[in-house]
């Protein structure tokens, strides 16, 4: 399906494009889907290496969509935009008749539009109402999760998915504040948390926010928990010969993907002390990128957002002729 057509102020600077094209290794012909379309950055530049490369992009947030599709606009024909999460990735695929791909990409974390939209609640540099859905029907937001969890179960979410050192006295914090007012805005979450953490603490490293954000819009759009799954999901939809690319935006997510890439390139569970291999599981995929890559100094200059960012890509193993000679 194709989102309406219609103006609006989206913007998001694609990371690493040509290090993308060169990972997805695109050819004359083929079908790719991007599972986190945003802007159409990526999609656009795999549309024009070839007339004969056809697309989907999958994305949670409407104005994301709306946006990919002003952008793509000159490729009509050979693109569907679909609003979903990528979990849905079979269910999606399935509805457009497709049983196998060429390719996937997971650009994974928020957009620069969700941050620098302050109605949205994603960044501590704004003051607007706790939101930080990217599904904006989505049932839960920040404003529930700071307000309502129990204080055990709002540091652990803090601690883990912003690996936060101060999270057992930022939801300290958050929790007598609440006792007096419903914490309503980014602004007085910000205020509660440069309280809780020591001066010494907040003059080093990130802003004093950073961490308790992150954690707080990974908790809400649920992002860590169901990558494993996502990614093996991908890899079971390519073709042989087919490519993976991930780029990812912190320690967390990278973490996720190599282990899921390790497992499903060495599936062996055999002790080490075994001869040869009796468990029968066989590799699935091999490494492209034995090391994450990542953008270049002239990248990082006129993007600064891109510093924390690292691509992965994977390959189904087996020969593309192969896979489609039954076609």
């Amino acid at each position: 399906m194709h989102i309406k057509d219609y103006e609006i102020p989206f913007s998001h600077r694609p990371i690493m494009v040509n290090e993308v094209l060169h990972g997805l290794n695109p050819g004359e012909a083929g079908v790719y889907v991007d599972c986190t379309v945003g802007g159409g950055g990526h999609a656009y530049a795999l549309l024009d290496s070839s007339p004969k490369v056809h697309l989907v992009g999958l994305d949670q947030d409407t104005d994301a969509l709306a946006a990919a599709d002003v952008k793509l606009s000159a490729f009509a024909g050979r693109y569907t935009l679909v609003r979903s999460n990528f979990k849905e990735l079979p269910r999606v695929l399935a509805e457009l008749g497709l049983t196998a791909v060429d390719g996937f990409l997971f650009d994974l974390g928020v957009s620069s539009y969700q941050l620098d939209n302050p109605e949205r609640g994603f960044s501590y540099m704004h003051d607007a109402p706790l939101d930080m859905r990217m599904d904006a029907t989505g049932p839960v937001t920040a404003r529930h999760l700071v307000n309502e969890l129990p204080e055990r179960e709002l540091a652990s979410i803090i601690s883990r998915y912003g690996e936060e050192r101060w999270a057992a006295r930022i939801a300290a914090f958050i929790v007598k504040a609440r006792g007096k007012n419903e914490i309503l805005t980014t602004g007085e979450l910000v205020e509660i948390i440069k309280e809780a953490i020591p001066a010494r603490a907040r003059r080093e490293g990130p802003h004093p926010a950073k961490r308790t954000f992150q954690a707080l819009r990974i908790a809400v759009n649920n992002e860590l928990d169901i990558l494993h799954c996502a990614f093996r999901t991908a890899v079971e939809l390519l073709r042989p010969g087919g490519r993976l690319c991930v780029i990812t935006f912190h320690s967390l997510e990278d973490r996720i993907a190599k282990d899921t890439f390790k497992e499903l390139a060495q599936p062996c569970t055999c002790p080490p002390q075994f001869p040869v291999c009796v468990c029968g599981r066989k590799s699935l995929i091999k490494l492209v990128t034995r090391r994450p890559v990542t953008p270049s100094g002239t990248e990082l200059e006129e993007n600064p957002r891109s510093r924390s960012a690292k691509l992965r890509v994977v390959e189904k193993i087996g020969s593309v002729l192969n896979s489609r000679e039954g076609e």
